[in-house]
């Protein structure tokens, strides 16, 4: 180890008792009253020394002022280098900056607001033959890019006539005609520069099911799942196997996309609520008067009677 080396981790003595020069400093550069306690002083170089200073500053936890003083060679006086504030062992931080794209949420878009797809975005690909590179003889470009496909929409309105648009082979290639890929594709609809890919199939059906699909706890408590629900309606494509639009305005899934075991109370076909029993008729009737005879029948045979029935109450 070098003397140079040794003696720059040794801070020198006038700049470390500048102690006064470096909070005045601080105090300069922070609000009355920000500046705490010094903390340390650490040795910079040569006669170049960093004063630290406690910060008190409310959301700067643990961050500390830092005056760097320095003097020149055989001189006996101390000037002030520069003052900021840095950050200590135990600072509170921001969090490390995320791009915007990783931050954005489902339902964070307002009216107005664009999201523009990456070029490689994984949950899309090329349209029209769902592959990376246009079908043999094709006049679609290699790239299929949304300006290839303006630029090959402008050529065929335009006719033969007309010259290349930029970003052709050659000046000798014949002009699209009508006919043409581009042209079946926009009229059966399917003119569109991507479409989804598998992955993005796969991750919007796993998202769906997430939200509506048969783990959900309204799902377990259906009398009968969406698939018998005549409320349902299917989609179109490889989904329509697995997946639907609710359309019951009753349903807490109404207007959403469903998964066919999804269910809910609103099924079309829920077992109608079963009447309360009635209540059985009383063995006895306790409202009505019950008559009794005031004598028992002749042919009873448990009382004797008298030949005069006129006197059976015991007057002449």
């Amino acid at each position: 180890m070098s003397a140079a080396t040794t003696r720059s981790r040794t801070p020198d003595r006038l700049c470390a008792e500048a102690v006064d020069l470096a909070r005045s400093a601080a105090e300069e550069a922070a609000a009355p009253g920000v500046v705490g306690e010094h903390v340390s002083v650490v040795a910079d170089g040569d006669r170049v020394v960093t004063h630290f200073f406690e910060c008190k500053e409310p959301g700067y936890r643990g961050w500390r002022w830092a005056v760097t003083v320095a003097r020149a060679s055989r001189a006996k006086v101390v000037t002030l280098d520069e003052t900021v504030l840095l950050p200590g062992p135990d600072a509170l931080l921001a969090p490390e900056w995320v791009p915007w794209s990783e931050r954005l949420r489902p339902g964070d878009m307002g009216p107005g607001d664009l999201l523009p797809t990456e070029a490689e975005d994984l949950r899309l690909e090329p349209g029209y033959s769902g592959a990376d590179a246009p079908p043999p003889n094709s006049v679609l470009p290699d790239v299929v890019t949304p300006q290839n496909l303006a630029d090959l929409v402008e050529a065929e309105d335009a006719g033969p006539e007309t010259s290349e648009p930029a970003g052709r082979a050659t000046d000798t290639s014949p002009a699209p005609e009508r006919g043409s890929i581009a042209s079946v594709a926009e009229e059966l609809g399917m003119r569109r520069a991507r479409v989804l890919s598998r992955y993005g199939l796969h991750a919007a059906a796993d998202r769906w099911d997430e939200a509506f699909g048969a783990k959900t706890p309204m799902a377990q408590a259906a009398p009968a799942p969406c698939v018998t629900c005549g409320f349902l309606l299917p989609l179109a494509g490889s989904l329509r196997q697995a997946f639907g639009v609710c359309a019951n305005e009753f349903s807490p899934a109404d207007g959403r996309v469903v998964s066919l075991a999804y269910g809910c109370g609103g099924h079309s076909e829920a077992a109608v609520m079963p009447k309360p029993p009635r209540r059985a008729a009383p063995v006895l009737d306790s409202m009505a008067t019950d008559a009794f005879p005031l004598r028992p029948s002749p042919d009873s045979g448990s009382v004797v009677t008298t030949e005069d029935d006129s006197e059976d109450l015991g007057h002449s």
